[in-house]
């Protein structure tokens, strides 16, 4: 089968576009067919964690496609049948953190940048049906890891305030839509006046440059929850924006891994510090009975076939899309 992998080389020069092989289904798998895959950040990390001399391994966490074949003991899917890729692999029931053996798509099992992935059952759940193909395949990293950071870990209600910077990428779209349709104030921020005036379009209540001063743009106000996954260049300023009491759930660090902050400060202000990741299939469930009930759907980017994954990552890399980028399987 085609697939994009890495193997050889490391880094980017050890991504390959080829063939690979295809394996029938073990007992408890189903293959499926894959129509769209989504493109995350976490894809472009792998070149470097990935060690050359390791097995060849397929990218990508984010996938929908046709139950293809079914494995010994599978008795609640069958072949034909429209799903979406849950990537969390070893994690069912909601718990405070992932359990022992939780492992993400994508290294070191393969991902869904391919023609065909082997998954087990629990992990293709059904398609919703008011989603097309392309939105359907960069749904669920995103919207699960939004989910969890905004309702499980933030315990978001209507009527509170939320923050989040860098809301115009994949996960941050999805935050916005989300808190939004449960009733909150959204505040974003974002470098492009483009990309603000998409983000008002989607319900946020104020959408600030990022250049700017935040908290003379939000005339002192202080929010309830700031969600934050940009990292180091913007955690104190994200801090800076919640009241005494509030809470802050950082899951991301796209701008740097490392955080110095004014430790006497942040217990004087009795600020919640919380971190979240990704989510388990049960609050997968959960999240898409919320955007069947509110018809939330991915904003989506640019459309790339999978031979053409240069293009997507430099696209990626460079911070110039407006939600999900998607591959053409």
């Amino acid at each position: 089968m085609k697939a994009l992998f890495h193997y050889g080389k490391s880094g980017a020069d050890g991504l390959q576009y080829g063939e690979i092989e295809q394996t029938a289904p073990a007992s408890g798998e189903v293959r499926v067919r894959i129509k769209t895959a989504g493109l995350n950040h976490r894809d472009l990390f792998v070149p470097d964690r990935h060690e050359a001399e390791a097995p060849a391994v397929v990218l990508g966490s984010d996938g929908a496609g046709v139950v293809d074949a079914v494995g010994a003991g599978v008795d609640k899917l069958k072949t034909g049948d429209e799903v979406i890729i849950n990537p969390a692999l070893n994690w069912e029931d909601n718990s405070e953190a992932p359990p022992k053996g939780f492992e993400i798509l994508g290294v070191p099992a393969h991902g869904t940048f391919a023609e065909y992935i082997n998954v087990p059952a629990e992990n293709a759940v059904m398609k919703p049906k008011h989603l097309d193909w392309q939105e359907a395949g960069v749904l669920a990293l995103s919207a699960m890891t939004a989910y969890r950071a905004l309702f499980t870990r933030g315990g978001l209600k209507a009527g509170m305030t939320v923050f989040i910077p860098g809301a115009t990428g994949g996960a941050g779209t999805l935050l916005l839509q989300f808190a939004a349709a449960a009733g909150a104030s959204v505040y974003v921020t974002s470098r492009s006046e483009e990309k603000r005036r998409a983000a008002l379009a989607l319900g946020a209540d104020k959408a600030i440059d990022s250049e700017s001063d935040w908290e003379e743009a939000l005339d002192g106000e202080k929010v309830d929850l700031v969600i934050e996954s940009v990292g180091a260049a913007t955690f104190n300023q994200s801090l800076d924006q919640l009241r005494r009491g509030g809470t802050l759930v950082a899951f991301g660090a796209s701008a740097g891994d490392t955080v110095d902050f004014n430790l006497r400060k942040f217990f004087y202000g009795q600020y919640n510090l919380l971190g979240s990741t990704m989510a388990s299939g049960e609050e997968l469930r959960e999240m898409m009975d919320f955007i069947a009930q509110h018809d939330i759907k991915p904003v989506m980017d640019k459309r790339y076939d999978l031979s053409e994954y240069d293009a997507a990552f430099a696209r990626m890399e460079n911070a110039g899309m407006m939600g999900k980028i998607v591959f053409d399987v």
